[in-house]
């Protein structure tokens, strides 16, 4: 069974930074394109970044580029974000997802992603 989980979410204050974490078990990391999405209250879902299958290239929302780092370590089935310079505008609850498409280049496109953490909450204030 196909699974993600997130963890790392916290209460931090602006300027510091954060690393999330998402395990995954049930398919290979390796072969399928992932990334992270966040929700803040009131507001749509928006892609933040993805890591894509095909070629290992990353991608980045523009208010994040320079900031935000997504990365993956196949050997233990696991996807980071690391975080810098975090700002109130960073609030908000933080998912991965995967696109059940075999070597593909990602996007930030909800629709294109089959399968969903729980989220993990991630509160930038003083």
């Amino acid at each position: 069974q196909l699974q993600l989980v997130e963890s790392g979410g916290v209460l931090v204050q602006p300027g510091e930074s954060l690393r999330l974490s998402c395990a995954t078990s049930g398919f290979t990391l390796d072969y399928y394109p992932i990334a992270w999405f966040r929700q803040a209250p009131g507001k749509e879902r928006e892609g933040v970044s993805c890591i894509s299958s095909k070629d290992g290239s990353t991608y980045y929302s523009d208010s994040v580029k320079e900031r935000f780092t997504i990365s993956k370590d196949n050997a233990k089935n696991t996807v980071y974000l690391q975080m810098n310079s975090l700002v109130p505008e960073d609030t908000a609850t933080y998912y991965c997802a995967v696109q059940t498409v075999l070597f593909r280049q990602c996007g930030l496109l909800a629709t294109e992603y089959d399968y969903w953490g729980q989220g993990t909450q991630v509160t930038v204030s003083t």
